[in-house]
């Protein structure tokens, strides 16, 4: 109880502090002139909406004299664009008729080097083999090029045919003596397979004798294995049963509460051994908390009777600070009244204060002059 009188004071005065602060801010939004509102011109509100109609409807009209002349301005833009291109189209049409009539391909000096014709007219580049201009650097002649290359052709097809019966000889002489290489080979291959087979028969026999002797050892190591799991499976057996024994008559599975009291006052409770609070520390602790759960409630109700007076003294001061401002309304309507009337009585004086003025100078005025000043002033 004594921890918790010191949170309850930082809960109550972060409380105090939040309804400071928000009467601060209602205090400023209710004397702030730009947000409160005492009275509203009607005139003046309603005068303003026909000047802004009057100036929409002005802008309204500016806005469609713009699009008809930018619509004007766009049909003269097409009209000229067609105009430009219809001038462009007859340029370059008489353009190419000028080409086509007055600027023919044989009419030019480098014709010669792009007449189509040129081929047809020039002589052949060689004559014969020994053609005098078919120099080196002319390159008019070459490997395989000659006037005689039929002749040479039909030369060489036999020359390769009969490269190819005596290739075709040779390969059959080469067939032979690898058919009697292979006979050879054959008959060394199937000796060898033979020796083979022998000695792979007697290493399967002495493999197999070793694989009787070794599988007569593992059997006796097997008997063997297996009487020794035997004895140590029933000594394990043993074992357990023993533990078990021990556990169950022990003060562990048993819960015996008398196992968690320490041998010194400096621990009176093991930790480690402790199985649980009996029945009076139990209703000790039930009792702790209704002490605190009845303290809680007393507390809420302290700070609902708290927040309903600071409601009510917040009305109260909102009522007073609304009549103030009726009564502040009320003392400017009168004196806004008795300026008026004042200004009025005022205006009036003045204006008697002006006409006398005027009968005054009138008066004071030969009568020449006053006719004359009484026809300026009536043109």
């Amino acid at each position: 109880m004594s921890g918790l009188g010191p949170q309850r004071e930082l809960e109550e005065a972060a409380v105090l502090e939040r309804r400071r602060r928000r009467e601060l801010q209602r205090r400023e939004r209710i004397f702030n002139p730009r947000i409160r509102t005492i009275g509203i011109d009607k005139d003046a509100l309603d005068a303003q909406v026909k000047e802004r109609k009057i100036q929409e409807a002005a802008e309204k009209a500016q806005h469609e004299r713009f699009a008809h002349d930018m619509k004007k301005n766009d049909k003269l833009m097409c009209l000229l664009e067609e105009r430009q291109k219809n001038e462009i189209k007859d340029m370059n049409k008489a353009l190419t008729e000028f080409h086509k009539n007055c600027q023919k391909p044989e009419t030019r000096r480098e014709f010669d080097l792009n007449d189509p014709q040129a081929l047809k007219k020039d002589r052949p580049a060689r004559v014969s083999d020994d053609d005098p201009r078919c120099t080196i650097s002319g390159m008019q002649k070459f490997m395989g090029e000659d006037l005689n290359y039929d002749q040479r052709m039909k030369f060489q097809k036999e020359q390769l045919r009969e490269w190819s019966l005596q290739q075709q000889k040779d390969w059959k002489n080469a067939l032979a003596d690898q058919k009697l290489a292979d006979d050879l080979y054959d008959k060394f291959r199937i000796e060898l397979d033979r020796k083979i087979l022998e000695e792979q028969r007697k290493e399967e026999e002495s493999r197999r004798v070793v694989c009787a002797a070794t599988k007569s050892f593992n059997r006796i190591q097997a008997a063997e294995l297996d009487h020794k799991n035997e004895l140590e499976k029933a000594q394990k057996v043993k074992d357990d049963m023993d533990e078990i024994t021990c556990l169950l008559r022990g003060d562990f599975l048993s819960e015996n509460p008398e196992q968690a009291i320490g041998p010194c006052s400096k621990h009176p409770v093991l930790v480690d051994r402790w199985k649980g609070m009996n029945q009076e520390q139990l209703m000790a602790i039930r009792q702790f908390q209704k002490e605190q759960a009845l303290e809680k409630q007393r507390a809420r109700e302290q700070e609902r009777r708290r927040d309903a007076e600071w409601d009510r003294q917040r009305v109260q001061a909102a009522r007073v600070q609304l009549l103030w401002e009726r009564h502040q309304q009320r003392q400017d309507r009168v004196q806004r009244q008795d300026l008026d009337v004042r200004n009025a009585e005022l205006s009036q004086e003045q204006k008697a204060k002006n006409i006398y003025l005027k009968e005054e100078e009138y008066s004071n005025i030969p009568t020449e002059e006053f006719y004359a000043q009484f026809n300026t002033t009536t043109r």
